[in-house]
């Protein structure tokens, strides 16, 4: 067999979205308000759900992890971005692009599983109300929670 030429890509330069050093300082200080908002709220969300034991129901169970998966969708990506605007650009190599890559992949995946379970969730709470109990109980609730995640890795794995 006749030897080839090769390249292998071992990093990636991203350049950022402009070059004027003010708007990157105001899109950094802009995205930087976006992302602390979205992280107090969900940390909010989360620490409200479980200090009331009012709120220990499977629908705000499925609520509580759906804002932890929007809370690791975001830091998967926003840590990336802000290094970005902060340089006039950045090396990222391949191993760190493919593991921020499968982390997105596996958040967003997750919370499209979770999604779907907190509708089966209110189908069942609609459709056949007082099975509720017995369809949506603490074991089957924790499953479904779990097969979100183990759905969203096998995705990313993929």
């Amino acid at each position: 067999m006749e030897p080839q030429n090769h390249t292998t890509v071992t990093e990636f330069i991203l350049l950022g979205l402009t070059e004027n050093s003010t708007l990157r300082v105001i899109l950094f200080m802009i995205f930087l308000g976006i992302y602390a908002v979205t992280l107090v709220g969900n940390f909010s969300i989360i620490s409200l759900i479980r200090s009331c034991p009012q709120l220990h129901t499977p629908m705000y169970l499925f609520l509580s992890h759906l804002a932890f998966v929007d809370i690791g969708f975001s830091t998967s990506i926003t840590p990336t971005m802000f290094t970005g605007f902060l340089g006039n650009g950045m090396v990222l190599s391949v191993a760190a692009c493919v593991a921020q890559f499968c982390i997105t992949v596996t958040f967003g995946t997750a919370e499209c599983f979770l999604l779907a379970v907190m509708a089966y969730d209110r189908y069942v709470a609609i459709c056949s109300p007082l099975l509720y109990s017995t369809h949506m109980s603490r074991r089957i609730c924790f499953l479904l929670v779990g097969a979100s995640y183990v759905g969203g890795c096998v995705n990313s794995w993929t």
